[in-house]
């Protein structure tokens, strides 16, 4: 007897797809697809005596429409070719409410010849061209079908996992009674466990585990156990063979070195009991790769290019992401978009990112006082005294500092800025000597730096100011909040 077993095949993952406007699908939901067709087709060409889905049908509990046609279609093939197929539920199958229906016991309800969907621990039997088969079903358990018990409500988490892991070996120990010994037995389980390897489905997980090993499964009571979880292919146990065959197509990055495929399982009957082997089958799926560039020097960008030319094979056809690393200071060299374009031209089939990277540089560091940290100026000597600049350049890092650093001061104080002092040019105020700034300066409150600074015009104790006729100061606001002095007439930038 040949059987085939995959699992977890989350139709509808859309993530780093485009949607193809010939079809209308997401580019990814073709590869998932894809995936599919080439696994009913070695079923149908094998051919197998029966296919057994180890749970996660979909991405989620609710496929839109088009998902659930697409999925039915290579169900129908398999049952137009009289090949027998058990759809076991996985958590991402499972509604959020007991009561509802998953997506896929429509088949049952119409009873669709060959198709077999099993939402509880149970057994089958169906009949194959080579023969009955025994399959004990074991799908998704969550924590809340316990917890609605009072025995198990009341029980610390790992006093609880304990006791469901009891309750499911309890359950299988009254199907295993009633299997017959001269027919070969499977026990199909949707479950993660112990010892596994586990991959991308942590991050995609919905629930919590409930981890299982081998002996609380009655592993030794089966010729095979078909398991379905875990996104990565592996043995978890070998006697008798205790397989997953991972995910059909990669998800993400984190299964970029993965392997991907299916298990096809012979059963042969030797003297005294039924001995099963198990095949990895694998798949051609969607490439992830992952390009890192070192480019440093003056010229980041030539480097890229270079060594983008240098991996086309592996980008051609690949949903890619990109990492440059580049001298401090040199990151607006590299050219994202640049880069996202000739990648896609190398005929990448999606670029999911190109981040450009350098390498954190210690700084150097000294003690500081209390003065020094209050003092900006003597704060920007000590920084610039660390650069290796040329003595030219110190010096207009620090003619400039001193200026913008003055310019914060009167701002923060509420006066003008130094923007051109000028003597006043009108004769009274020439004969007191005074130097007055000039006239606009930009405040949030006016009125308070009216109010601050006439009185200190006022202490050139000179003839009264006349402008316009009048004796007293005018001051007028123009937007934004610019004041225009013009008590002393005459005086420049005025």
């Amino acid at each position: 007897m040949r059987l085939l077993h995959f699992a977890d095949l989350h139709l509808g993952i859309e993530n780093y797809g485009t949607i193809d406007p010939a079809t209308g699908l997401s580019t990814r939901v073709a590869d998932f697809l894809a995936a599919f067709d080439a696994i009913v087709d070695r079923a149908i060409t094998e051919p197998v005596d029966a296919v057994l889905f180890a749970g996660d049908a979909f991405k989620n509990r609710d496929p839109n429409p088009t998902i659930q046609r697409e999925f039915a279609r290579r169900i129908r093939r398999l049952s137009e070719a009289r090949i027998p197929i058990v759809l076991l539920v996985g958590n991402h199958d499972l509604p959020n409410a007991a009561t509802r229906a998953t997506a896929n016991e429509i088949y049952r309800v119409l009873e669709v010849p060959g198709v077999h969907v099993c939402r509880e621990v149970e057994l089958l039997r169906i009949e194959t061209v080579a023969g009955p088969l025994q399959i004990v079903a074991l799908p998704w358990i969550t924590r809340s079908r316990f917890l609605a018990n009072e025995e198990f409500r009341l029980l610390a988490d790992l006093d609880l996992d304990r006791a469901m892991g009891h309750a499911i070996s309890g359950a299988l120990r009254e199907l295993i009674s009633r299997l017959n010994s001269h027919e070969p037995s499977v026990l199909l389980a949707h479950v993660s466990m112990q010892g596994a390897s586990l991959g991308y489905e942590q991050s995609i997980m919905l629930g919590q585990d409930v981890t299982v090993g081998l002996d609380e499964l009655q592993a030794s009571s089966f010729d095979y156990i078909a398991l379905g979880h875990i996104h990565k292919h592996q043995f978890v146990g070998t006697n008798p063979p205790a397989v997953y065959p991972g995910s059909p197509e990669r998800i993400d990055f984190g299964e970029e070195t993965e392997t991907k495929g299916f298990v096809l399982v012979d059963i042969c009957r030797d003297s005294s009991r039924f001995q099963a082997t198990a095949t990895f089958v694998p798949l051609e799926t969607r490439r992830f790769v992952t390009l890192r560039i070192e480019a440093s020097g003056d010229a980041p960008m030539v480097a890229v290019e270079r060594a983008i030319e240098r991996e086309a094979q592996r980008v051609a056809g690949a949903i890619v992401r990109c990492f440059v690393e580049v001298d401090p200071g040199r990151e607006r060299a590299v050219l994202v978009g640049d880069v996202r374009k000739r990648l896609v031209a190398l005929g990448a089939q999606y670029v999911a990112q190109v981040v450009v990277e350098s390498e954190t540089v210690s700084r150097a560091r000294w003690e500081l006082t209390e003065q020094s940290e209050r003092d900006s100026m003597s704060m920007l000597q000590r920084w610039v005294a660390m650069k290796d600049y040329d003595q030219a350049l110190r010096d207009r890092i620090l003619a400039r500092g001193q200026e913008l650093i003055e310019r914060r001061r009167h701002r923060q104080e509420g006066e003008p800025t130094d923007q051109g002092r000028t003597r006043c040019r009108n004769a009274h105020h020439r004969r007191c000597g005074r130097v007055h700034r000039t006239a606009r300066t930009t405040l949030a409150d006016p009125d308070r730096y009216v109010a601050r600074h006439v009185p200190r015009a006022r202490d050139c104790r000179t003839t009264p100011w006349c402008v316009s006729g009048s004796n007293d100061p005018v001051w007028r606001i123009r937007p934004p909040y610019a004041v225009l002095r013009n008590d002393h007439v005459g005086c420049a930038d005025v």
